[in-house]
């Protein structure tokens, strides 16, 4: 069974913030300018060296911003790839993922891009990036990462302006031969924060819905800062949270990344978060060891502790399972460990207990 103790399901250095869209959603608040005090070339081939000692095939997602602003990231991925990590890619869909890009990437030892589609038509997906074009922009690089043999995984915000396009953006994923779709459940931090999230009852809903389109596609459906995912799976086999075996039971049972469990994000400056939408840095790569901050580090600590998380969260018999997201939680209220709001479920006996919902 993997220990998410001991190591990061996946690894997220954030490359730069820099980026030529301007996306309502986007948590970094990226602007087209590079930030001067990022990580070199040579810093960030240390980062990496960090990384493998977590063990042989640790991923790491470089991410931005826009990554394909760094005229060294073919270096990196191949570097990477070398000492022996699983190397994926987070980038824009503009006119800078060119198919000789991508191609130099593939060879480079890039294993998976990850394609943020919120829509299923240009007319929402580029309203909500800022830019006409984007769109199809997009899809045609999604085709050419294809073609150059790199697994595709499509990520896509759930809003109130961007749920009911869900079903047609389930339908490019398969036909875009993508191997997974990431639900990303906004957290309002960073340009987000401006906009309306859904309905606890309607997130429920829309997972519901997931479990269904999991069980019927191709590719993997996965949730990201959603964690009821599990428990509305383990709902759905008729499985008590008291009977759950990790290692054998139902995929909502199985480990999964969550912020400062299972997750770690490195910033553009070297500092060492439990996840970009849980910005609270617990160290930095310039002076700290990251697997010692990854595996000791106070808050790390804390948010691997099911016991020590509070109100509703910390009353839930799911809460091995699930937890809530932790970053939802600090976006609320500025506690990591409070109660996620975006979950209608009501523990046992919470309610009477504590005169709360």
């Amino acid at each position: 069974m993997f220990d998410t103790s001991d190591r990061p399901i996946v690894l997220v250095w954030e490359v730069t913030r820099a980026c030529d869209l301007a996306c309502d959603h986007c948590r970094a608040e990226a602007t087209p300018q590079r930030h001067p005090d990022e990580l070199t070339t040579a810093e960030g081939k240390r980062l990496l060296d960090a990384a493998r000692e977590f063990g042989e095939g640790q991923v790491v997602v470089l991410s931005g911003g826009d990554p394909l602003v760094r005229d060294d990231l073919a270096e990196l991925v191949a570097y990477g790839d070398d000492i022996g990590l699983r190397m994926a890619l987070t980038p824009s869909g503009t006119a800078s993922l060119t198919r000789e890009r991508i191609e130099r990437l593939a060879d480079a030892g890039l294993r998976r891009v990850a394609l943020s589609i919120d829509a299923g038509d240009s007319t929402v997906h580029d309203g909500y990036r800022g830019e006409a074009g984007v769109f199809e922009e997009t899809l045609r690089a999604a085709r050419t990462i294809r073609e150059a043999g790199i697994g595709l995984q499509v990520n896509t915000t759930v809003c109130e302006r961007t749920v009911d396009e869900l079903p047609a953006v389930r339908d490019l994923v398969r036909d875009l031969d993508a191997v997974r779709w990431s639900v990303f459940f906004l957290v309002p931090v960073g340009r987000g924060a401006t906009l309306e999230p859904v309905s606890p009852a309607r997130a429920d809903s829309v997972m519901d819905w997931l479990h269904s389109v999991d069980e019927e596609a191709e590719f993997a459906v996965k949730t990201t800062e959603a964690p009821q995912f599990r428990r509305i799976g383990l709902e759905r086999e008729g499985v008590a949270p008291e009977d759950v075996d990790p290692t054998r039971g139902p995929p909502a049972t199985r480990p999964s990344a969550r912020a400062g469990d299972g997750f770690a994000f490195v910033n553009h400056v070297g500092d060492v978060t439990p996840s970009g939408f849980l910005p609270e840095p617990a160290g930095n790569v310039r002076e700290d060891d990251l697997v010692d901050v990854y595996r000791s580090a106070d808050l790390f600590e804390q948010l691997r502790d099911r016991d020590a998380l509070r109100g509703k969260c910390g009353a839930c018999e799911f809460r091995d399972v699930c937890g809530g997201s932790r970053s939802r939680a600090y976006a609320a209220t500025g506690d990591p460990l409070a109660t996620d709001p975006l979950c209608p479920y009501v523990p046992d006996g919470y309610e009477a207990a504590s005169g709360s919902p």
